[in-house]
């Protein structure tokens, strides 16, 4: 909405056709808009949605890499099938977007010598932090870190006229908790729910349903960071103590820091939810 208010012309791309038809209903009320299903998983979807976006619009200015699904529980307990559905999503997703959409920025940019472009790829608190039970969702927000970084560090390399931010985000009221509803069938599996998967999911559920920022507020937080230049976004910027304690451990070589120290009672609920049901 808040790109459509701007003047925008929007390319949508999501997993669910019906929220997608729904949303591009709404806004080509505002603007032109160009919708797609898109598994973001698989890098010949994205390469289709870079065409199509070329072929109707000329050109992309702005790309985010937004798309994320969540698995929690004890991290040996995740299956093989847990780990590939939520790093293809949340890592794969924007692997692709970066590998695809940088090279035909690129391109713009040799067409045009007043171009300007900037991708924002869509990390998490817990790209930051490692708080436990949630080991491969973790996981994938730390390489979406280091990729955007690396990123950040490889266009100013090549003088590149196209820059990017990384958005991380803590508990926003999101339909994130209910995400395994949109698992492909051949990653499900017919294994019962751990005690402390069960734990995870309703924290996770407990804490982004609590969330005061929107989703609304971090776009809005998300276009200021752009239109000031700047790398990092954060929603809760408060969470932020939690990171400076993890990297003080690190570099000081202590044990690694209780990423739950200044919310303890999200520990707390998380340990009655796995005692409650062993």
């Amino acid at each position: 909405n808040l790109a459509a208010s701007l003047g925008m012309k929007l390319v949508l791309a999501d997993v669910q056709p019906k929220a997608l038809e729904k949303a591009a209903d709404e806004l080509a009320k505002q603007t032109e808009v160009l919708a797609m299903v898109c598994d973001v998983r698989k890098g010949e979807h994205v390469q289709e949605l870079a065409d199509s976006a070329m072929a109707r619009f000329g050109a992309v200015h702005l790309v985010f890499n937004n798309a994320g699904v969540g698995a929690g529980g004890l991290v040996w307990e995740n299956s093989e099938e847990d780990w590939e559905w939520v790093l293809g999503v949340n890592l794969w997703g924007v692997v692709h977007g970066v590998r695809v959409f940088t090279r035909t920025m690129l391109e713009c940019a040799a067409q045009d010598p007043g171009y300007r472009g900037w991708i924002v790829n869509t990390a998490s608190m817990a790209g930051l932090l490692n708080s436990p039970a949630l080991g491969i969702y973790n996981v994938s927000k730390h390489a979406v870190v280091s990729l955007t970084e690396t990123l950040y560090h490889d266009l100013k390399l090549v003088d590149a006229p196209i820059g990017t931010s990384v958005l991380c985000p803590y508990f926003i009221p999101t339909a994130i908790a209910q995400s395994h509803r949109h698992r492909p069938d051949e990653l499900r599996t017919d294994e019962i729910m751990t005690a402390s998967q069960i734990a995870a999911q309703a924290l996770t559920e407990k804490a982004v349903v609590s969330g005061k920022v929107s989703a609304a507020d971090v776009a809005r937080l998300t276009f200021d960071a752009i239109r000031e230049e700047r790398f990092y976004v954060f929603s809760h910027p408060q969470a932020l103590g939690a990171v400076a304690e993890r990297m003080d451990a690190l570099v000081h070589a202590r044990q690694p820091a209780d990423p739950y120290a200044a919310t303890p009672h999200l520990k707390e609920i998380l340990k009655a939810g796995m005692k409650g049901r062993r």
